[in-house]
């Protein structure tokens, strides 16, 4: 197949474009920067539909991985680029004839502050979806559901936490924050959290294009399937790492008091980068979210390959190089 990779700079988009093209596909990447690899690039923003269409021209498939990803920002910034960013891929692949779409979205999609344990892939909810990222992620999702007909096939995909060596989002915020000494855990970190190994996750997603016109309109969760607490994730990547593990903890109302007043300081003197404490990130540290993985097992005839104890074996190596 040619296949399109939006979002080609991106840690798991880089790695779906290796997986792609070393078992011989076709590969174009779209994105905003310049990415590594071999195969053809198209550097354009996913908001210019100009640009969006001729990177799709000719293409048989996409896997729509760009997004903005962040805890922090105006609507219209997460709005612009989650929402009709991904109206411009749908319009574009029904104009020149794509066939398969696998739409990379996010648990947050359904996850509404309640625990999720065990838990199915649940609708996506907008009303209900928890910050900006959350709802325009929940409404590119539903837009893309709702394009499915008999000459597009659409899958949407929700990888959980992913992380692997060179990951600056898990693992980078982790160790940034450990190494400045602000690595808190949040009620004794005892919630039960599920995570991803990126290659699993990369893995999940070519399965998914693969298997797209047999599963056309389902939506499926993927993680390692082995759920641990919040306190043992954060001290296995600080010990991999190299950097303090965390000693302290408080009260989950502390930490989200804390992120009310850090996002409102944010957002009056336009601060950049990630804060230390948002609301959502005390809401995702304190509370259980981990998924059954049957389903998705079954219907994409995939399994992980990587487990936790391997990942962060690579993820030491990686670190500590010799």
């Amino acid at each position: 197949m040619r296949v399109l990779v939006t979002g080609g700079t991106s840690l798991l988009g880089r790695v779906v474009a290796q997986q792609l093209n070393d078992r011989g596909d076709e590969v174009v990447t779209m994105q905003r920067g310049v990415a590594a690899g071999s195969w053809k690039q198209v550097r354009g923003d996913i908001r210019d539909a100009a640009a969006v269409s001729s990177a799709v021209e000719g293409a048989d498939a996409v896997v729509h991985l760009a997004a903005r990803v962040s805890v922090v920002g105006d609507w219209d910034a997460f709005e612009s680029v989650n929402v009709s960013g991904t109206q411009n891929v749908l319009d574009a692949a029904r104009a020149h004839g794509v066939s398969r779409l696998v739409h990379v979205s996010s648990p947050s999609v359904a996850h509404f502050g309640e625990p999720l344990v065990g838990a199915d892939a649940d609708a996506a909810d907008p009303k209900r979806a928890h910050g900006h990222y959350a709802r325009s992620k929940a409404m590119a999702e539903r837009l893309v559901l709702g394009a499915v007909d008999d000459s597009l096939a659409v899958v949407a995909v929700r990888p959980h936490l992913v992380w692997g060596p060179g990951d600056t989002q898990l693992i980078g915020r982790v160790v940034e924050r450990a190494a400045s000494g602000r690595l808190v855990l949040i009620n004794g970190g005892t919630a039960l959290i599920d995570t991803t190994y990126l290659d699993n996750a990369a893995d999940a997603l070519v399965a998914a294009l693969d298997r797209v016109h047999d599963v056309s309109g389902e939506v499926f969760v993927v993680s390692n399937g082995e759920p641990r607490t919040v306190a043992e994730l954060l001290t296995r990547i600080c010990r991999a790492t190299g950097v303090p593990e965390p000693t302290r903890s408080v009260p989950r109302i502390v930490a989200s008091g804390v992120g009310v007043v850090v996002e409102r300081a944010w957002s009056a003197f336009g601060r950049d980068g990630e804060p230390p404490m948002t609301r959502f990130l005390a809401e995702q540290l304190s509370t259980a979210h981990w998924f059954d993985q049957r389903h998705t097992q079954e219907r994409l005839q995939w399994a992980p390959a990587v487990t936790l104890a391997e990942g962060f074996e690579r993820l030491a190596a990686a670190s500590h190089p010799s």
